[in-house]
């Protein structure tokens, strides 16, 4: 029964990182691209933890681990004052908003060449010590 707990638990993080870095690249173009974001949520239902940063973003963990999303201003969704048009994510180019979706994919193929190289270099680290000996 604890071997599955671990398990379980080695699953949830490994998920959240994953989960992590994929948002994370959305909201970093979407920020770059001048795009208001209104929140950066890893998981979903009722949040955990919550907090706001002085651009007004809010940084949410919600209890149920399985996904994550990033809201930005958008005009189709709700309205938006006439001053932060300019920042609605509908307003941006069509290069731009490609750049949006396809950040996430991106920033998930980098942070796996960087896993498999850290392994890499871990393996390398410890046959160079085997050798050693």
């Amino acid at each position: 029964m604890l071997s599955f707990l671990w398990d379980l638990a080695s699953f949830i993080v490994a998920l959240g990182v994953l989960i992590t870095v994929h948002e994370f690249g959305h909201f970093w173009v979407a920020r770059r691209c001048g795009v208001r974001v209104e929140r950066f949520s890893i998981g979903f239902g009722k949040a955990l933890w919550r907090r706001t940063d002085k651009l007004g973003t809010e940084y949410v963990i919600a209890l149920i681990p399985l996904g994550g999303y990033v809201k930005m201003l958008d005009e189709r969704a709700e309205p938006v004052v006439p001053e932060l048009r300019h920042h609605a994510f509908n307003n941006k180019s069509v290069g731009q908003r490609a750049a949006i979706i396809a950040a996430g994919p991106v920033a998930n193929f980098i942070f796996a060449i960087f896993a498999y190289w850290l392994v890499l270099l871990l393996v390398c680290l410890a046959y160079v010590r085997w050798l050693v000996k």
